[in-house]
């Protein structure tokens, strides 16, 4: 095996390691990886990602399940436009965009180009969100109803950016539940797992259709970020959230400004 693709496997531990540890934010690892480690197209990368985020977020679903940190109400009433939205994304408009979108002068921005630049774009603004967010306390109870419309809409578009990215969308999701919902953090990161799990499954099924699937390679690489996950449970019982939040914002941050380089300019 060679040493690009021991790393790229090695790398899928890591994603476990990140969605256990923050419940969101290791999937936006994995398209990169795919793409320019182990040179899977971006339209199968970001399905391999779905498969992959889907399997992860079960397992720490169940663990969080066992710690009682999922609020089964708010993931249930942000779920259902999620759910939808992502499905249609994956099943209907991915396979809608043409190969090549346009042409100016000798740039051509095709399909996969324009998957790799919106996702260094979710990149950066997932970057952003993290290095930024301070650690919230909840409010006391009776002090904020939850904001049934809002989490509607974020459930909507969260659904359709994992449609277009293959990312779970934990760093939209754990925001929306902390504010509009008045969860507390960890129990906004397993709520978020619960939500990530379904979609993501969702998603990779409107794929399934439209790709052909590495099964061998998928599972394998699966099962390191299984075990990656873990680990990440482990320590998110013993560690804070906030600095961890901001190191791994500031490495998705350098990851998406190189993914603009790297297309553009490059």
């Amino acid at each position: 095996m060679e040493l690009v693709t021991l790393i790229g496997f090695a790398t899928a531990l890591l994603i476990g390691l990140i969605l256990g540890l923050i419940g969101g934010g290791g999937s936006i690892v994995t398209v990169p990886v795919l793409v320019y480690l182990l040179e899977i197209d971006p339209v199968t990368a970001t399905a391999y990602s779905l498969f992959l985020v889907g399997a992860v977020s079960t397992v720490g679903t169940f663990r969080n399940a066992q710690l009682g940190t999922i609020n089964y109400r708010v993931g249930l009433v942000f779920s259902l436009p999620a759910f939808t939205t992502v499905y249609l994304t994956r099943a209907y408009i991915i396979p809608a965009i043409p190969d090549n979108i346009t042409t100016l002068g000798h740039f051509q921005l095709t399909k996969d180009l324009a998957i790799m630049l919106f996702f260094a774009f979710i990149m950066v603004i997932a970057s952003i969100s993290m290095i930024g967010s301070k650690d919230r306390k909840p409010l006391a109870k009776g002090e904020k109803k939850l904001n049934l419309p809002l989490i509607l809409i974020e459930g909507g578009i969260v659904g359709f950016v994992t449609g277009l990215v293959g990312a779970g969308g934990g760093f939209l999701i754990i925001p929306a539940l902390v504010l509009l919902a008045n969860l507390e953090v960890k129990t906004a990161i397993g709520t978020s797992l619960l939500i990530i799990a379904i979609k993501s499954t969702i998603g990779f099924l409107g794929d399934v259709q439209n790709i052909e699937v590495d099964w061998p390679f998928l599972l394998l690489f699966t099962a390191m970020a299984v075990g990656g996950i873990f680990i990440g449970l482990t320590f998110n019982q013993k560690l804070g959230n906030e600095p961890l939040k901001k190191i791994f914002g500031w490495f998705i941050l350098l990851m998406g400004v190189g993914i603009f380089i790297k297309e553009i300019v490059l």
